[in-house]
């Protein structure tokens, strides 16, 4: 199968739209505005070569990047673009898709030469959208995922059982793709540092850290993963959330609980689309300077909104008093059909 990832997706749409902004440092995030608390949706290539980077706070990147040209989200525009380009990859010969966020998708096909098939993509894509791409081979999906990497920008690599250990093995843990800096961290603790120790470490140390499922699906990917079945039945959310930073930080509580609760009718709005009952609540609390909590909670199936509400009231309560808020965050996790693919929304994220 094969792994297609946009190259710098978001600044390259903006690009096309602005192409004398080509070859500079672009910085998208927020409202365009630095002095504003937002972070940096992407950077181009440019930029990114003075150290910028997605969920950087953006004063930071235009300190990073002086004369860069700073643009504010469009996600309608990403989103149109995402789409036409995923319209392309369906259209090719054999393909099943199965779509990962607005600027990446996996490919499942059956053919002799998936080199010359994913040049044909590269060629399929470009032509029709003017977006360039990087492809992945892999005998999985995991390897294919990670393969993308190394084909960055506009290339295509391949990633198999055969160079895994040769390609992955000594790289750290942090680079596979499901583990993040928590999980290495707890895996360092194990004494596991790179993949080939992952790969080989004792099940019984692995599954008493992270439980019997977990621990054995880290090791798992430590391998390069087993699944290599592309599922294209149509993506349903999880759940729905919406975030907001305030340029002021919120400091009195009747002000803080408002505007919690204005998120959570938000939330609940999207939910109401979707026509499934809510079974879990997220509330994001993060406190000036920058201390972010979570906190959740399972509720009893229910489309009822005043119990719903009441619950999240229950979450809204455990905010700390006298902390200054700079950041609120509901979500609303709902029931899941029996035969839906379920996942995060890739137009807001999950958290």
């Amino acid at each position: 199968m094969l792994h297609v990832d946009l190259d710098q997706f978001i600044a390259a749409v903006e690009v096309l739209r602005r192409p004398e902004l080509a070859g500079l440092p672009v910085i998208v995030g927020g409202r365009g505005d630095p002095t504003e608390r937002a972070v940096v949706s992407t950077a181009s290539y440019e930029a990114r070569a003075f150290g910028v980077g997605s969920g950087m706070p953006l004063r930071i990147a235009a300190r990073k990047v002086p004369d860069a040209v700073i643009l504010p989200v469009d996600a309608p525009a990403y989103l149109a673009a995402s789409e036409e380009v995923m319209a392309e990859l369906r259209a090719q010969p054999g393909a099943v898709v199965q779509v990962l966020g607005w600027d990446e998708a996996f490919v499942g096909v059956d053919t002799d030469d998936p080199e010359a098939y994913a040049r044909s993509i590269q060629q399929a894509v470009l032509a029709r959208t003017e977006l360039h791409c990087s492809v992945g081979i892999g005998d999985t999906l995991v390897r294919a995922k990670i393969a993308t990497g190394f084909g960055k920008p506009r290339g295509v690599f391949r990633l198999t059982a055969e160079n895994w250990d040769e390609v992955m093995g000594d790289r750290p843990v942090i680079e596979l793709w499901g583990i993040g800096s928590k999980v290495s961290k707890r895996l360092l603790g194990l004494g596991i540092r790179t993949v080939a120790e992952l790969a080989a470490a004792p099940e019984g140390d692995l599954t008493a850290e992270f439980g019997p499922r977990m621990g054995l699906w880290y090791q798992e990917l430590g391998r390069g993963g087993v699944s290599a079945i592309v599922d294209d039945t149509p993506w349903v959310p999880r759940g729905h959330s919406r975030e907001t930073t305030y340029q002021v930080d919120l400091e009195d509580r009747a002000g803080i609980v408002r505007a919690a609760l204005s998120l959570l009718d938000q939330v609940l709005t999207d939910v109401g689309d979707d026509g499934r009952p809510v079974v879990g609540l997220g509330l994001k609390v993060r406190y000036a300077p920058f201390t972010t909590k979570t906190f959740t909670k399972r509720i009893g199936s229910t489309s009822d909104r005043e119990i719903i509400v009441a619950k999240a009231e229950e979450l809204i309560a455990r905010i700390d008093e006298d902390r200054p808020v700079r950041l609120l965050g509901m979500r609303a996790e709902m029931a899941m059909p029996d035969d839906a693919r379920d996942g995060h929304t890739p137009t807001r994220g999950g958290w």
